[in-house]
């Protein structure tokens, strides 16, 4: 099994969360970002008040994942999804459609300590790595 890691289980990695962190290294090689997370942890790391440090944890990490793009397959799932799930009446954040999106072309597990706002996504596997 494979994994796409979301933006708070990447950021309690860079914080070293203990359980985070022994899990990125039982799945080395098969750890996965999508540009959606990694524009967030970028954003999150250029701020001012954040500490220079988290910028080169941010780099080091990405030496042990594929970043995955959202091209025009994931941009077509994320609207499927997002387009179902709207006339249902359930809406869902564009960011998490994306992720979902990346996820569901690409076979993976979305690991998040947000799992509200993906257990909604049918046909998702959805994990949370900061629960012991």
């Amino acid at each position: 099994m494979s994994f796409l890691i979301d933006t708070d289980t990447a950021s309690a990695h860079l914080r070293g969360v203990r359980n985070v962190t022994s899990r990125f290294l039982q799945y080395t090689g098969r750890l996965h970002i999508s540009t959606v997370s990694l524009a967030e942890l970028k954003f999150w790391t250029y701020r001012k008040k954040t500490p220079a440090k988290y910028r080169r944890g941010l780099a080091d990490m990405l030496h042990d994942f594929q970043i995955l793009d959202v091209d025009d397959t994931v941009a077509e799932k994320s609207g499927e999804v997002g387009a179902g799930l709207m006339d249902q009446g359930i809406s869902v954040a564009t960011p998490d459609l994306l992720i979902s999106g990346t996820a569901l072309v690409h076979d993976l597990t979305v690991v998040t300590h947000n799992v509200q706002d993906f257990v909604v996504i049918p046909r998702l596997r959805v994990a949370d790595w900061l629960q012991p």
